[in-house]
């Protein structure tokens, strides 16, 4: 062979591009054009930088003063954010590991910790400022080329679609590439109607990620032996052999053999739980109103308002933020990737989906229809909340969850995991209980509510869903 003396990397990046129309595209397209924006850039070409300035000034002049615009372009860019991006693609790194697809593992971590480095490292090279508007509506730190949330949701996004395409059906995959290109692309806009990014910036960011992506494909299949026929091109994935490895629940059956009549016995059990629930709250602030036991409650929140102190108050902080939305979000996506990666099973997610959607819709309800007041003492947060007091949802959240959780593993785990889970369900919420008190914003009577919303809803979804039983199993041929 004529290529014998060559190294074994260019041959395996050579292989890639000849198998691969779209990774090829990627590599020069991308490459190139990052090379030619870091040039014009580099040497101020001022048509570039007119052009940057005009769009920055337009967009600036179409957010400034619009609260529920700037709202919405805030929470849409944090999709490109280093916080959600990590916490993705460790989720994906522990399902990859858990069904002991390490080399795929390896790839998620080596092309984001690569994507990492490049964005400061060229920042600071280039040195580049943020854009200068009339009226700014963000703050972004560092220097401005390139982007690095539109980099980190190409790389991030790209990823992941490149990695579980395989486990995706063909009708599945072009939507599912769609809405990933969707997203980068809103992430990429809002740092540029922020006014925290020029667009040469953000395409940039896209144009090297695009690069990235491309190279690094390109030494995984040299990685992996690049056994595949020279037919397979990237569209289906980067690993289309492990298929079945990366399915959610490529053995199970059907989820619900009757999932009309399980909806059916969650509304009916949802509606009882609602009226036990709204019933103890009219008690508490109706009935027994001026009683000796309500005039406890107040008191004991008064005391707990007293014992305030300097080292006690991050304790506290930390105690609610456990029970806050976005932690239970985070901690239930968490608990659904590692559910299924484990137990290979769709069945218990249907559970613990329930659980969650009927504790928040069962705490708005209770608490609007109840409408106890706050308790009357200074809160320790610069806002009250502003739901009413009965039951605790910060409670509540960590009570279903949690407590899903550990009815979960004492079925599936007879050791020391089946102990984490129980004592988790049990300490946790008592914590964020403990903080509501001491930041003054609940009643100890409204975390016995929270307490009786969880016990009935937990218990409920385990009867209507049986998370445990197996329908006949669908095998499907390897």
């Amino acid at each position: 062979m004529l290529d014998h003396g060559r190294p074994r990397t260019a041959r395996g990046l050579e292989r890639f591009a000849s198998r691969s129309t779209v990774g090829l595209l990627a590599l020069l397209i991308g490459s190139f054009g990052f090379l030619l924006l870091l040039v014009l850039v580099r040497t101020s070409w001022a048509p570039l930088y007119r052009a940057d300035q005009r769009v920055a000034d337009t967009l600036n002049a179409w957010v400034a003063g619009k609260d529920l615009l700037l709202a919405v372009l805030t929470g849409l860019t944090d999709f490109g954010g280093h916080t959600i991006l990590l916490r993705v693609l460790v989720l994906a790194t522990a399902y990859l590991l858990i069904r002991r697809q390490v080399r795929l593992a390896a790839y998620v971590v080596v092309t984001t910790l690569g994507a990492l480095i490049l964005d400061p490292t060229l920042k600071l090279l280039v040195g580049r400022l943020r854009p200068l508007v009339d009226m700014p509506v963000a703050f972004a730190p560092g220097m401005s080329f390139p982007s690095g949330h539109a980099l980190g949701s190409f790389v991030s996004y790209g990823v992941l679609v490149l990695v579980f395409l395989p486990a995706v059906p063909r009708r599945w995959r072009t939507p599912l590439v769609s809405v990933a290109v969707l997203l980068v692309a809103v992430v990429g806009f809002t740092r540029i109607a922020l006014g925290v990014h020029h667009v040469s910036d953000v395409l940039a960011g896209w144009l090297l990620g695009a690069a990235w992506l491309a190279i690094t494909a390109g030494a995984f299949r040299h990685w992996h032996g690049d056994r595949r026929p020279a037919t397979h091109d990237i569209g289906a994935g980067l690993a289309p052999e492990a298929r079945d490895e990366l399915r959610p629940a490529p053995a199970e059956g059907p989820v619900l053999v009757r999932p009309w009549r399980v909806a059916a016995e969650l509304a009916v059990a949802w509606v009882m739980v609602l009226g036990l629930v709204y019933g103890a709250g009219l008690l508490v602030t109706d009935v027994l109103s001026g009683s000796a036991l309500v005039a406890a409650d107040e008191a004991a929140v008064r005391w707990f308002v007293e014992q305030r102190r300097p080292t006690l108050d991050p304790l506290a902080t930390m105690g609610s933020r456990i029970g806050n939305t976005h932690s239970i979000l985070a901690a239930t996506l968490a608990a659904v990737v590692l559910i299924v990666a484990w137990r290979r099973r769709l069945r218990p997610i249907v559970f613990l989906a329930a659980v969650m959607l009927g504790e928040v819709t069962l705490f708005l309800v209770t608490s609007s229809a109840v409408n106890r007041p706050r308790p009357v003492v200074p809160a320790l947060g610069p806002e009250i909340p502003p739901t009413a007091s009965f039951p605790s949802g910060h409670v509540a959240a960590p009570l279903c969850l949690y407590g899903a959780l550990a009815v979960l593993m004492w079925q599936w785990s007879g050791g020391w995991l089946r102990w984490v889970a129980f004592t988790a369900a049990v300490v946790l919420p008592i914590y964020v209980g403990l903080a509501r008190l001491y930041w003054g914003v609940h009643h100890p009577l409204d975390l016995a509510g929270s307490l009786l919303l969880a016990a009935g809803w937990v218990t409920a979804c385990w009867y209507a869903v049986r998370p445990e039983h197996r329908p006949e199993r669908c095998h499907r041929p390897r």
